[in-house]
């Protein structure tokens, strides 16, 4: 992190490709939950930009970077509440594309509807809609890499990894229940213990996991930034935590027959 001003930090900036992070936008019973923002000459990027909940100060931070008629794309790593559902809203205010997986971008217009008023209209031409494999997508002078990211937790999920910056957006993968969005960085060993419990229930399995360590440990990565809680800054935690994930059982891993029962119990 090179600095915080008015709730962002700078994480990287060389020439004019730059990026941000907004870690402490949600209060109250809202999960606590990151959102970035690349900027590459005269491309912006929003990554997983949330609910109701962050829409005004999200908004707000990001105009002293970015006028929002300037906004042109918009990640969304899946379909949860905290990542899109203030969808209309951004429709109406800005120019962007929604970048999501092909998978979720036949639902996403079911979030939209007209807004105070003002009309939404067909977004169906604003929907880009990423396969399976994911892809390269052309950005300021370069491209930014789309991952795929199935089943971690979402069943259509992506990634999003930055070249220039050697960042790789994680989404709801390496999220810890910490209240520490952007501070100073953690260790994985102060991180694992917060991780746990969220992916051994939210990860659809240990098999997964592998095939997504074998893919990203080809790529230079210098942080990882999850959606909730600290990034993963540097080579020693990053290897550490792509360890731990290859070989933590999670999802159906730990589901047993006896989970699956007719139910007694009245709520």
């Amino acid at each position: 992190m090179q600095g915080n001003h008015h709730g962002s930090q700078l994480v990287f900036q060389e020439g004019n490709h730059k990026v941000l992070a907004f870690t402490d936008l949600v209060s109250g019973h809202g999960v606590q939950s990151n959102q970035f923002l690349i900027v590459s000459g005269n491309d912006s990027l929003l990554l997983d930009p949330g609910g109701d909940l962050t829409y005004i100060p999200l908004t707000l931070a990001i105009s002293r970077h970015l006028p929002g008629k300037d906004l042109n794309m918009i990640f969304a790593s899946h379909q949860d509440p905290d990542i899109i559902s203030a969808l209309s809203r951004w429709m109406i205010n800005t120019p962007a594309q929604i970048i999501t997986s092909a998978l979720w971008s036949r639902f996403l217009p079911h979030l939209v509807s007209d807004y105070v008023g003002k009309k939404v209209g067909d977004i169906t031409d604003r929907l880009v809609a990423v396969p399976d494999d994911g892809g390269w997508l052309p950005f300021g002078d370069g491209k930014l890499m789309i991952l795929p990211a199935h089943f971690m937790h979402s069943v259509g999920n992506l990634h999003l990894y930055d070249p220039r910056s050697k960042t790789l957006f994680s989404g709801d993968l390496g999220a810890s229940m910490v209240d520490q969005g952007g501070g100073e960085p953690m260790s994985f060993e102060q991180l694992m213990p917060h991780m746990r419990d969220f992916h051994r229930r939210y990860i659809g399995s240990r098999s997964i996991l592998k095939y997504w360590v074998n893919m990203v440990r080809q790529l230079d990565i210098e942080a990882i930034m999850p959606q909730h809680g600290a990034a993963i800054i540097g080579e020693e935690n990053i290897t550490a935590f792509l360890q731990w994930l290859e070989n933590e059982p999670c999802g159906i891993d730990l589901m047993e027959q006896e989970n699956y029962q007719i139910p007694s119990r009245t709520l």
